[in-house]
């Protein structure tokens, strides 16, 4: 292996194709293929699904309650409250400013919900399927620690803003 300017072995060129992020990728990769040809017949779009967990466990939600539990844009949030409203997955109330309006599952969003349950837990056994309880306990630890590791750095740490 070559040698940096310190005479320490440099990293290899190519480690990220095998190295773990890019475990958790493909693993994330193959898990959401699954799951999207499982429930396409449900009329769901990508993030959507999530959505909907999050109002059947919640109740009405606004989009900032729901951007901050996921870690994502209240935007990309807006934009799913859209296209589930008109796909006739939720109800949308309408609060002082586009920013406060919240969301609630219709009938057919319950539905929808119900069949991306069924297909997570499917995918759930297919995924832990060989794996002791105790490898199953310790897999849902590391990918929390994993969540949180990144979840403690500043936004500078991770924009270097």
């Amino acid at each position: 292996m070559p040698e940096d300017e310190r005479g320490a072995e440099a990293p290899r060129e190519g480690r990220t194709l095998t190295d773990m992020h890019m475990l958790v990728v493909r693993a994330y990769h193959a898990q959401t293929n699954y799951l999207r040809a499982q429930v396409a017949h449900a009329g769901l779009g990508p993030g959507q699904p999530k959505v909907l967990s999050y109002l059947a466990v919640h109740g009405p939600s606004s989009q900032s309650d729901i951007a901050r539990f996921f870690e994502i844009d209240c935007a990309a949030v807006s934009r799913m409250f859209d296209s589930l409203l008109k796909g006739g997955f939720v109800r949308i109330f309408k609060g002082s400013d586009a920013r406060m309006r919240q969301a609630e599952l219709t009938q057919k969003g319950h539905e929808a919900l119900a069949v991306w349950e069924a297909a997570c837990d499917e995918a759930d056994d297919i995924m832990l399927s060989g794996l002791a309880d105790e490898e199953r306990q310790a897999l849902a630890k590391g990918l929390a620690n994993i969540h949180d590791s990144f979840a403690c750095l500043t936004k500078k740490e991770v924009h270097g803003a």
